[in-house]
């Protein structure tokens, strides 16, 4: 607990940046939880907590200038949310140092997928399994053939090990789907608020919340997920791009370091 106003800040650092780019910060919250001695599957736990108080405060945000597509965050935010629970049920399973080496993977992963080059809206008539969505004067096309199995397995591995299912459905829907940028943010903000519930839910019915750490650094949380939610969209997001993968990578290093001292 002497470590709890430093970790604050470092959370409210985390929230207002992550949530600029639509990832919520799981993956750094778990990062930060663990370098300060607190045991894997506890910081798995109080980084879905925080990561929910987050992504609920950009949400509203992001929802008050239409920066969110709901009917896209509803074709596939159920059934992340519900394999984000079972990953945080099975978690228990598995060892600490393969949880985050687990995690570190998937962060590097994410981050090179980010980096490829996006596909232009592809326009016209789609067949059984693709939808259309329009975001002001862009127009583009959802396969879900595609987007479903992705997140069936981003709800799985961030449910498992409090990673931040930003880290995936940012890539998807931008890298993927065409989606714009600032779109794909704010309705990333409202599938992580779920898959963190979720994931959440199923960690702590194994007993591993610890309510002295989580409930002021989810209150440090809320106030800079409000302010991340307000700067995103202010901002021009022609470098986030970047700003993504190269956080990832960060957080990965971390993390493999940390699983290779304990």
């Amino acid at each position: 607990m002497e470590h709890l106003p430093l970790i604050g800040l470092l959370v409210f650092i985390v929230a207002v940046a992550m949530t600029m780019v639509g990832k919520g910060g799981g993956n750094f919250y778990v990062v930060i939880l663990a370098m300060a001695g607190v045991p894997m599957h506890e910081a798995a736990t109080t980084g879905q907590f925080i990561l929910f108080a987050a992504s609920v405060a950009a949400m509203l945000i992001f929802h008050k200038k239409k920066s969110i597509s709901w009917p896209l965050a509803i074709s596939v935010g159920g059934i992340t949310a519900l394999s984000a629970l079972a990953g945080g049920y099975f978690s228990h399973g598995f060892s600490g140092f393969a949880l985050k080496m687990v995690f570190a993977v998937m962060l590097l992963a994410s981050g090179i997928v980010m980096l490829l080059p996006k596909p232009k809206p592809k326009i016209g008539n789609g067949g059984f399994g693709i939808i259309q969505l329009k975001s002001g004067n862009e127009t583009f096309r959802i396969n879900l053939w595609l987007a479903l199995p992705v997140a069936v397995l981003t709800g799985l591995g961030s449910g498992m090990v409090g990673v931040s299912g930003g880290s995936f459905l940012v890539p998807l829907m931008v890298v993927a789907c065409g989606v714009p940028m600032q779109l794909a943010v704010g309705t990333s903000s409202s599938l992580i608020a779920a898959i963190a519930l979720m994931g959440f839910a199923g960690h702590a019915v194994h007993g591993h919340f610890n309510p002295a750490w989580a409930l002021p650094l989810a209150a440090v949380a809320i106030v800079g997920g409000a302010l991340g939610g307000r700067l995103a969209l202010k901002a021009q997001p022609k470098h986030l791009k970047q700003l993504f993968a190269y956080t990832n990578w960060v957080a990965a290093g971390f993390m493999i370091f940390n699983a290779l001292r304990s």
